[in-house]
């Protein structure tokens, strides 16, 4: 199967996409309306893209009748958000946040989630994730114009917060603690449950 992006709909270019690049990452971003107001969405276009400085970027795509989400006006608005990890724990609260929801309601509150006040930016954490970045705008790049076009967002993490039972008795992050999910196609997820090693060829001691 052959697929030209530039002859087919937007909403099947997206589908074949999100079900060919697996497993992807989820940022839950909190961010504050200009009116106070809370908000807590998943995105799975998202990655780490540098640590000097510490960055990672997110893509909220528009909504089908072209107009941006809410995450999109609130960073526009103060320039600040946090992206907070997803285990496996919080799974069906973070799809839950997915819906649609009116511009002034709180996603935390609706589906039942801890508001913790950040350190560094206004919008605060979600308490039941092991670990928050809070971040402030490097960039916002537009992709394209219209429905499902995208809005690249660059931010400069300026804390990480890990929470201690996550950690081994290095210190460092145990993947078997945080037990993150990815998002695959359709409503298909990945746990990270199942892991193996690579050593390259010729590393092994002589």
């Amino acid at each position: 199967m052959l697929i030209d992006p530039e002859a087919e709909s937007a909403a099947l270019v997206y589908s074949t996409m999100i079900r060919a690049i697996t497993p992807r990452p989820i940022a839950w971003v909190s961010t504050v309306s200009p009116g106070g107001v809370t908000n807590l969405a998943p995105f799975s276009y998202f990655n780490g893209i540098g640590s000097k400085p510490a960055a990672l970027m997110f893509s909220p795509v528009n909504r089908p009748d072209g107009s941006p989400k809410d995450t999109l006006v609130n960073i526009r608005s103060n320039g600040e958000f946090v992206v907070n990890v997803v285990p496996f724990s919080i799974a069906q609260p973070m799809l839950e946040t997915a819906g649609d929801f009116h511009y002034e309601t709180s996603e935390f509150s609706e589906v039942g989630m801890t508001p913790c006040p950040s350190r560094r930016v206004q919008p605060p954490g979600v308490l039941e994730s092991p670990i928050q970045f809070e971040c402030e705008v490097i960039q916002i790049v537009p992709v394209g114009e219209g429905p499902l076009a995208a809005n690249v967002i660059i931010g400069k993490i300026i804390l990480m917060n890990i929470a201690d039972h996550v950690l081994d008795e290095n210190n460092k992050i145990d993947p078997a603690k945080l037990d993150t999910i990815g998002r695959m196609g359709g409503r298909g997820y990945s746990r990270t449950t199942e892991r193996f090693e690579l050593k390259p060829l010729g590393s092994e001691k002589k």
